[in-house]
C-alpha cells in the first residue's frame, strides 16, 4: 500500500520544520509558500533562508505557489497563521480527507477556535489539531519531540493519521478533545508574553515560576469553561506547550514579552517583525471571551493591557498588588 500524500501549507519555520520531519523517512512531502520567490528557493536550493536558514530541505519535499494542487493531498497539515486560516481555507476549491491545524490561535472577531472555523470551511473533512511543546529548529534537525494529535474523526482518524505522522524523533499522543488541545496552545502563547516581560523587567526567576503556575491556573479554569477535558490541560499540549515557550527566547511570544518589559513600543514591535508572535493577536479576544464566560484571567488581562499601551512595570505593580487569596485553579 502506498503512503498517503501529505501536504503542508504555510512555508514559515513550522511549517518548513513539519515538511522536512515528514520527509525524514524519504516520503514525498508538498509545501505551500504565498510568496513565489521562496517557492523558487525551496526547489532550487534546499533551504528557507528567511524562516528556517539552519535547515538544509529533503530532496522530496517540493514547494508550489498552487492552493489548487496542494488541496489534492489526502492530508493537509494548516500551518498558515491562526488569523490567516479562514481566509486561506476560503481560497481552496477542495478539501482532503484529513485536515490537521498545527496554528495556535483564536480567531480575532469571531472568537472562534480553528477547528470550528475549519468545520465551517470543510464539513466533509475530517479535523485533526496537531500541539504540543514544540520548536521548529529542532523538529527540524531531527530532535526527540513528543505532541498532542486531537482527532475529530475518532479512532479511524487516529489511525490514519498516527501511521502518516509519526517518526523515531515525533511521537503524537492521541485525544480527542479539539478544543483542550487549540485552549491549551492558544492561551500559552499569551502567559509566554508574560513571562517574558518578567524577564525584561528583571523581576527574577522566582516571579517567572510563580507566573508559569498562575497562568496554568487560568489555563484550566478557561479550559474548563469552554468545555475543554479537564485532562487535557496537565498534558503536552497544555502543560508542557506552556513551559517550554515560558523559559526561551527561541519562543517568539516570549521574546515578544521581553522587548516589552525592556520598554520598546508594541505597535513598533508588531510593525517590525517577519514572524508572528500568535499571542498578540490572541490575548485581546482571550480576555473578551473569558469575560464572557466570567473567568478570571488577571494575567491575560494584564498581557492585553500591555499591548495597548500601558507601562510593564505598572502592570506588572498592579498584579502584585492584587487581594490575596486561597490558592487553586479556581482561584
Amino acid at each position: 500500500m502506498s503512503s498517503p500524500a501529505i501536504g503542508v501549507v504555510g512555508a514559515g519555520a513550522w511549517g518548513t520544520a513539519l515538511a522536512q520531519m515528514l520527509a525524514s523517512d524519504g516520503r514525498q512531502v508538498l509545501i505551500w509558500a504565498r510568496e513565489p520567490e521562496l517557492v523558487e528557493e525551496i526547489n532550487a536550493s534546499r533551504c528557507n533562508s528567511i524562516y528556517l536558514p539552519s535547515a538544509e530541505l529533503a530532496e522530496t519535499i517540493r514547494a508550489t505557489g498552487d492552493l489548487t494542487e496542494i488541496a489534492q493531498c489526502e492530508i493537509l497539515l494548516l500551518v498558515t497563521p491562526a488569523q490567516h486560516l479562514a481566509g486561506t481555507l476560503a481560497q481552496m476549491p477542495a478539501f482532503p480527507r484529513d485536515l490537521v491545524l498545527c496554528a495556535k490561535g483564536i480567531e480575532a472577531g469571531s472568537g472562534r477556535l480553528m477547528h470550528e472555523v475549519a468545520a465551517a470551511a470543510a464539513p466533509a473533512s475530517d479535523i485533526a489539531v496537531l500541539s504540543g511543546p514544540t520548536f521548529a529548529h529542532e523538529v527540524a534537525a531531527g530532535l526527540p519531540t513528543a505532541v498532542t494529535l486531537a482527532c475529530g474523526g475518532g479512532d479511524a482518524q487516529w489511525r490514519r493519521l498516527s501511521q502518516a505522522l509519526a517518526r523515531p524523533s515525533f511521537r503524537p499522543y492521541y485525544s480527542a478533545d479539539l478544543a483542550g488541545a487549540e485552549i491549551g496552545g492558544s492561551v500559552k502563547n499569551v502567559l509566554a508574553i508574560a513571562c517574558g516581560v518578567v524577564d525584561g523587567l528583571k523581576l527574577g526567576q522566582n516571579a517567572r515560576a510563580a507566573l508559569i503556575a498562575r497562568g496554568y491556573a487560568e489555563m484550566l479554569r478557561f479550559g474548563e469553561a469552554l468545555g475543554a477535558d479537564r485532562e487535557t490541560m496537565p498534558g503536552l499540549c497544555g502543560l508542557g506547550d506552556l513551559v517550554l515557550t515560558c523559559s526561551s527566547t527561541s519562543s517568539r511570544n516570549f521574546s515578544l514579552g521581553m522587548a516589552l518589559g525592556e520598554g520598546a513600543d508594541p505597535d513598533d514591535l508588531m510593525t517590525d517583525r517577519r514572524t508572528v508572535a500568535e499571542g498578540a493577536f490572541t490575548a485581546p479576544v482571550l480576555a473578551e471571551l473569558a469575560a464572557r464566560h466570567g473567568v478570571s484571567m488577571p494575567i491575560v488581562d494584564a498581557v492585553n493591557r500591555l499591548l495597548q499601551g500601558a507601562e510593564a512595570r505598572e502592570v506588572a505593580t498592579a498584579l502584585l498588588a492584587r487581594p490575596l487569596k486561597a490558592e487553586g485553579p479556581s482561584a
